[in-house]
């Protein structure tokens, strides 16, 4: 996984960004209207249910935008909201307020969407020892707050990108030629190249997980699309070898089902791809 140091620069990329896409020259609707020294105080209002997440995002968009704003908080990420909750107050230039408001609203209602989902299936593996992942299907460009709002909701962040993890899927195996031919082709790169990073092979049926275990140093085998059985018998099979993973259209609905197979990870692409923005807006008070 990357560092903490190599996170907060993901964040601070997306916020320049945001601010450069949104701003360009200038807030011209506020400019135009509101003059330079009037002051205000704005309320950040949930309007929905759920698991709030973005609070500390929102307040180093405000800082970028004016270290002078003042974030008064009221809740904090993780928290769960009910409609008509306040999370936060900003006081401080108007101009500055309206010139953040939009990127701290996109932010926060699909961080706190994707916590909200994650929580839900937190709550449907709490009773088993399987931890729910994220996975690399999220929006380009604003990963880092996207897998920030998984462990907001109690999730587990899978690999951040193609940099920190190996992971051998299924055309990566058949592009070279077989398991055992990714698998040991792979040893020899990172062995060249001095790196030191974990393997996950993708199994897409029992044979395949008979073939993975006849290899060295594989961290986790994905069992991509089994059954409930084949789920598990591949974990009675793999045993203390490797961890194990399930993927491959899980929902909340057969989550369990598939954690009582004794796997120690689920991941869900929908997790951050199929999420309903929580409804929220900054009001002026």
């Amino acid at each position: 996984m990357i560092s903490d140091k190599q996170f907060q620069k993901e964040i601070d990329l997306i916020i320049e960004n945001a601010v450069r896409e949104d701003v360009g020259d200038g807030d011209y609707s506020s400019l135009a209207c509101i003059p330079n020294d009037a002051e205000g105080k704005a309320q950040l209002l949930i309007k929905d249910n759920g698991v709030i997440a973005g609070i500390d995002f929102a307040k180093q968009v405000f800082n970028y935008v004016d270290a002078k704003l003042e974030v008064k908080t009221l809740l904090n990420d993780g928290d769960k909201v009910d409609n008509a909750d306040v999370a936060f107050t900003v006081s401080g230039s108007s101009q500055s307020i309206l010139k953040s408001e939009r990127l701290v609203l996109n932010a926060m209602r699909r961080m706190s969407a994707i916590a909200t989902k994650t929580h839900r299936f937190v709550e449907q593996l709490k009773d088993t020892k399987t931890q729910i992942l994220d996975t690399r299907k999220t929006t380009p460009g604003i990963r880092a707050l996207e897998k920030w709002a998984v462990k907001i909701g109690g999730g587990v962040n899978h690999r951040f990108a193609l940099y920190d993890m190996i992971m051998l899927k299924d055309n990566h195996i058949d592009f070279a030629g077989g398991i055992a031919q990714a698998i040991q082709k792979t040893h020899k790169y990172l062995k060249t190249h001095h790196l030191d990073l974990k393997i996950i092979v993708e199994a897409r049926n029992i044979e395949e997980v008979e073939l993975i275990l006849k290899q060295d140093n594989v961290y986790r085998i994905l069992l991509d699309n089994f059954n409930y059985q084949d789920t598990k018998k591949a974990v009675d099979m793999i045993g203390q070898k490797c961890y194990t993973e399930s993927s491959g259209g899980i929902t909340l609905e057969t989550a369990k089902q598939y954690a009582d197979c004794g796997v120690d990870f689920i991941s869900s692409g929908a997790l951050t791809h199929s999420v309903h923005n929580m409804d929220m807006s900054l009001k002026a008070i």
